[in-house]
């Protein structure tokens, strides 16, 4: 039986990727460092902002300890509130529909993301979806992003060690996680969970990992996350991949 669902922030419920590109290009740039978009998709999509400006930094010859990092973290998430002051928070077709949809099943919910709690908070409150959630493991969170599992087994943890306590113990094969990322994915198998992924970002063919791809969240109801749990605790399960996937995004600025 379900009864808990993990969502992925950026890139499943919130269409702010291109953002983060532009934003860390900026800050990098200030820095005299340059990152390419294709790079960006290919190698540090997956990483918080702190795993993404140490991996950039050193694979430039240029490796910074914390307070730089954090230096930089701290300027690119200032520049990202001033963009969401100005535009406010995108959101995917489909998923703020599915997170009530879902909630109103009795599930319980928590984001899984490597995203900074502000902006977390931030966007759930924008859509009026935080009382939705349980839990909350952001990017303060952990000490490792994904593809460490870390922020799933927190989430985990949180499930059943938090308040309001579930009747009995929520178990790994009993939750879904939903994702758009092959590191994502990758975290959320190495803690024992499988996943739906959402080919908002990388094409269906990289999200191999995941019980079923779908193209998006658009028409994608609580029946339907039900029905690929059903499968997978049925026995193993073949992933399945809808038509029409979207291509990555490449060219982001």
């Amino acid at each position: 039986m379900l009864r808990a669902v993990l969502f992925d922030f950026n890139g499943v419920l919130v269409d702010d990727e291109p953002i983060h590109l532009e934003l860390f290009q900026r800050v990098l740039g200030e820095a005299g460092v340059e990152l390419r978009a294709k790079e960006y998709y290919r190698r540090y999509l997956g990483f918080d902002d702190r795993g993404c400006f140490s991996a950039v930094l050193a694979a430039a010859g240029r490796p910074a300890g914390p307070a730089a990092i954090a230096r930089l973290v701290a300027r690119k998430a200032a520049y990202y509130r001033e963009r969401i002051r100005r535009d406010g928070y995108p959101f995917f077709p489909g998923g703020a529909e599915l997170v009530r949809e879902a909630a109103g099943r009795g599930w319980v919910l928590g984001v899984v993301s490597g995203a900074l709690r502000d902006e977390v908070e931030g966007a759930l409150r924008q859509a009026g979806l935080r009382d939705a959630f349980k839990l909350l493991v952001t990017a303060e969170d952990v000490a490792e992003g994904k593809p460490d599992p870390e922020g799933y087994r927190l989430a985990l943890e949180g499930l059943n060690g938090r308040p309001p306590l579930p009747s009995r113990l929520v178990h790994p094969h009993e939750a879904l996680a939903v994702e758009d990322s092959p590191a994502g994915l990758e975290a959320a198998a190495a803690a024992g969970l499988a996943a739906v992924a959402v080919a908002n970002t990388y094409p269906a063919a990289e999200l191999a990992g995941a019980a079923e791809v779908l193209e998006s969240l658009a028409g994608v109801g609580a029946d339907r996350l039900e029905a690929i749990h059903g499968r997978i605790a049925g026995g193993p399960a073949e992933a399945e991949t809808a038509t029409g996937a979207a291509p990555a995004r490449e060219a982001a600025r």
